[in-house]
């Protein structure tokens, strides 16, 4: 998508800020439908958290029922439904699928375009704006409003001032701040009188007190097929130990348990089971049946099936026990004392955000009416696994067709007839499998 100079006979003229996958994804909507659409972003090119995102492999979605799949969204999973269950996993699918990305679901469920990267599905994505006339101005802040409610924006050439017919804040949390997220918005909408939950890390890795030797040695090193647990909570997974703690899936779907527990007690005892797939009985009598004289290193790989990393934690937490069903105990729940949470630049994503009392039901701003809010910016979390993308691309089309509805547009052409299909379409969406 290049930068464009000028208007097109098009109108209304929306204003989107924040060029990432909500702010694109309404962009997309809008100018189907025929609005004058610009996207300003402070970067110098759009989308940067998504691409970095994708280097691992772009995690677009995720396959599983649509339950199981809005409990991922906590407390706000109710305001979170009819939003998804207007643009479901499946639409996504179709929708990436559109832009020449077949889409492929691996063993764990997760859905991934087949190239593995977000680059190919970005550049495919913009030209595709670009033919709709979307224009993209980039290096430019947004710095609030002046006294007649235009915008107010920073750019390359000073600061400007622009009248919209309608405008949507698509500004992402506060995670990630070098890619252009840093949560500054906030201060601006909390003049508005536009009540905004704390901006707390989530999908962060958990600090823990290493001893300078374990850190020295293990820093780095992979935890495979464990499970973590706090309290009732349990998660199966892999984790890395890093310099001032764990990081990695495990940790970061655990994440908003330990970051509340560690909020009201001021620490957390995490509990490691390096040997999930085996009872403590079983590996009692496997730890029994060592040959006399082994070394313990010897018993924890050969017996335990441990690997250095694994064995050097649980030497971390303390003398190992001499008996051999203590010995299996402490293997199956080694207790590690957890004193905080990553910061917001370490963390996938944020929690916290533009309350929900704070929106109408098209994510409109009671405070600021004509004024749209979508992705990352708004009140809620979700582990890793496609569920924020998901609802990212969910809130910025929400988003979209609530600006439509406003300036009197009606529903966006793609996507009608499908709303009014009911309950028994939004199933079906859902379900399909990837054939």
């Amino acid at each position: 998508m290049t930068p464009k100079a000028g208007n097109d006979s098009r109108n209304p003229l929306i204003a989107i800020i924040g060029a990432g996958p909500a702010g694109l994804m309404a962009a997309e909507v809008l100018a189907g439908a025929g609005c004058e659409v610009t996207l300003y972003d402070r970067m110098p090119s759009p989308a940067r958290k998504f691409l970095i995102a994708g280097r691992g492999g772009l995690n677009l979605t995720h396959s599983e029922p649509r339950a199981p799949f809005l409990a991922r969204y906590g407390t706000a999973a109710d305001w979170l439904a009819p939003i998804l269950d207007a643009f479901p996993p499946a639409r996504l699918r179709d929708w990436a699928e559109g832009l020449g990305e077949p889409i492929f679901v691996g063993s764990s469920g997760r859905v991934f375009p087949r190239s593995f990267k977000a680059s190919p599905l970005l550049r495919a994505w913009l030209a595709r704006l670009d033919g709709l006339g979307v224009v993209l101005k980039s290096r430019h802040r947004w710095l609030g409003w002046n006294r007649e409610g235009a915008l107010r924006l920073a750019g390359p050439e000073g600061e400007m001032e622009v009248a919209a017919g309608a405008v949507l804040l698509a500004l992402g949390g506060a995670s990630w701040p070098r890619l252009g997220s840093d949560g500054s918005w906030a201060d601006l909408l909390w003049e508005q009188g536009v009540e905004i939950a704390p901006l707390r890390p989530a999908n962060s890795g958990v600090r823990i007190d290493w001893s300078a030797p374990f850190r020295a040695r293990f820093a780095g090193a992979p935890l495979k097929r464990i499970a973590l647990s706090l309290g009732a909570t349990r998660v199966r997974g892999e984790a890395m130990i890093d310099g001032a703690g764990l990081e990695g899936g495990a940790v970061y779907a655990l994440s908003a348990v330990l970051r509340e527990a560690i909020a009201r007690e001021g620490a957390a005892t995490l509990l490691v089971d390096l040997r999930p797939d085996v009872a403590a009985d079983a590996l009692a009598v496997r730890l029994a049946a060592s040959r006399k004289g082994e070394s313990m290193s010897n018993r924890l790989r050969k017996a335990a099936g441990l690997s250095p990393a694994a064995a050097g934690l649980l030497r971390e937490a303390g003398p190992l026990p001499a008996d051999h069903a203590a010995l299996a105990a402490r293997i199956k729940a080694l207790p590690l004392a957890a004193t905080g949470m990553a910061g917001l630049e370490r963390a996938i994503s944020t929690a916290g955000g533009v309350t929900r009392a704070m929106m109408d039901d098209q994510l409109m701003l009671k405070a600021r009416p004509g004024v749209f809010v979508a992705g990352e910016m708004l009140n809620w979390e979700a582990p890793t696994g496609g569920y924020l993308l998901q609802a990212s691309f969910a809130t910025g089309h929400s988003a979209a067709c609530g600006m439509l509805a406003r300036l009197g547009l009606g529903q966006p052409a793609p996507w009608r007839g499908r709303w009014e299909a009911g309950a028994a379409a939004v199933a079906e969406e859902w379900s399909r499998d990837d054939g």
